[in-house]
């Protein structure tokens, strides 16, 4: 039996682009030969589905799953929404939400790793589902929220499947109150956060890069004047911004709620929940955001005028 080395490994999957564990195991399976290591892949369909990964996959499904006080989004991407439709496709994406879940990872490469519900990792069974369906896939990215007492709440936005969709949100809201009434404010907060989409929960965690450019435009503006009331204008402007993008800060879009922020809406809560609240984490994964594709369709005025 010939001693497999990480070179081996490393020049195979140069040669067919094939993941390192598929690599690995068709060397051993050939005793070491590269080019009878070549032909095992293909036979499998895993060299087939390595030349697809160039390809672009920005559609597919946002997946969400929330199980006791954890949930998990995660996007796997396809190349068309037709494929994005097909049942085999949509148990991937679920199986990979339910591998999440349980471990708890947001490391794509760990995920990768992990075992799969039907046998071998994660990994193999993209590559499997690339070979049989014939389109790239990729999973994207993952996040996990949760809380010590409380409720995690999700919603899906244009479903396609349970728990499948173009958005996903997911709103951890951490309470001792009932966790009905937390569970019903938490879905509600979910639809607001998939309809206006903000950048985070409030000033604090905003990216610094975003704050300075928007210093940045605000100054440009108002370029000319005296200092001392350009700095004033920069910090009445940041306000007014961070009452479109910071989740608290926002206006909440449900007519029951008119004229309150989300924050003043939490706030409140705690008197009909019987205990204090507070919004902890959301996460809102839009299908596809950041991948170039074309013809993006307005999802969020779709999802304010269903709340309305």
């Amino acid at each position: 039996m010939a001693s497999i080395t990480a070179a081996m490994v490393k020049d195979l999957r140069e040669k067919t682009g094939a993941g390192m564990m598929d690599c690995k195991s068709a060397l051993t399976e050939v005793d070491g030969d590269i080019e009878a290591a070549v032909d095992w892949l293909r036979k499998k369909g895993l060299s087939k589905a390595a030349k697809k990964s160039g390809r672009v996959a920005a559609e597919g499904v946002v997946a969400v799953s929330v199980s006791g006080k954890r949930g998990v989004a995660v996007e796997v991407n396809s190349e068309t929404d037709f494929v994005a439709r097909n049942a085999d496709f949509q148990s991937l994406a679920r199986n990979i939400a339910g591998v999440t879940l349980a471990s708890g990872q947001t490391d794509v490469e760990a995920i990768l790793a992990s075992a799969y519900p039907a046998g071998g990792t994660v990994a193999e069974a993209v590559a499997n589902s690339i070979a049989t369906i014939g389109e790239n896939m990729t999973l994207r990215r993952a996040s996990v929220v949760e809380v010590a007492d409380g409720v995690v709440g999700m919603y899906v936005h244009n479903a396609i499947s349970d728990g499948q969709g173009k958005i996903g949100v997911l709103v951890a809201l951490e309470s001792k109150g009932d966790v009905a009434a937390l569970g019903a404010l938490a879905r509600q907060i979910a639809l607001h956060v998939a309809a206006t989409g903000p950048l985070a929960l409030d000033a604090s965690g905003m990216d610094p890069a975003v704050v300075e450019r928007e210093k940045n435009v605000l100054r440009e503006k108002n370029a000319g004047k005296p200092a001392n009331v350009l700095e004033k204008i920069v910090e009445s402007g940041l306000k007014s911004y961070y009452k479109e993008v910071c989740l608290l800060d926002q206006p909440s879009i449900h007519a029951e709620h008119s004229n309150k922020t989300i924050g003043q809406v939490v706030l409140e809560a705690g008197k009909s929940v019987g205990g204090d609240v507070a919004l902890k984490a959301f996460v809102r994964y839009g299908l596809g955001e950041g991948i170039e594709k074309a013809d993006a369709p307005d999802f969020a005025a779709e999802v304010a005028s269903m709340a309305r």
